[in-house]
């Protein structure tokens, strides 16, 4: 169940975290924002970033869902162009740099504890890394822009889960953690 708000922030959201990330790509390729590369690079970015964001939040909300609860992501506006600004900035200034918190689902209702809401958090990650390891698998077959996009989905979805997992603050890994140390760990 997706409602308009949700596709609308979820859209904006890959949007804003594909040319944040792009950039950086940009300026490792030494391409020009105003580009017809530049394009080709926020396509990049959509595929290898966008598509481990989107399918991260869509594993937290399917999961949730699973569980009865009202499930749905809320973009973070402010922190959307923070990330789009912090990639110019770090372009112009030849320091490129991402941060990127695009938003969060927002999760209420049902039976929650400590150990569905560790699930729930762990479906992100583990997400991730499987989609990691799905492009990781393309890099010994593939060739020229296929295999840099296979090498760069792998690397990018290996950070995210890791990032996600920082076991403090609102990030999964301390709602992993709190449930369960093995799992958590392992």
């Amino acid at each position: 169940q997706w409602s308009k708000i949700e596709f609308i922030d979820l859209t904006k959201a890959w949007i804003a975290i594909s040319i944040a990330f792009a950039m950086v790509i940009s300026y490792d390729s030494q391409t020009s924002l105003f580009s017809y590369d530049f394009i080709k690079w926020v396509l990049f970015s959509a595929v290898t970033v966008g598509v481990g964001f989107l399918l991260h939040e869509i594993a937290h909300k399917a999961l949730a869902q699973k569980f009865h609860c009202w499930a749905e992501f809320r973009a973070s506006n402010s922190m959307l162009i923070l990330a789009v600004l912090i990639s110019f900035l770090g372009f112009m200034f030849d320091s490129p740099f991402v941060l990127a918190a695009p938003g969060a689902v927002m999760i209420r209702g049902g039976f929650l504890n400590k150990r569905r809401l560790g699930i729930i958090s762990l479906a992100g990650p583990l997400t991730n890394l499987i989609l990691a390891l799905i492009f990781l698998s393309f890099v010994p077959f593939s060739t020229g822009i296929i295999q840099k996009a296979a090498s760069y989905g792998f690397s990018i979805n290996a950070w995210l889960a890791l990032f996600n997992l920082l076991p403090f603050g609102l990030f999964d890994g301390k709602k992993i953690l709190s449930w369960n140390k093995k799992v958590y760990f392992t």
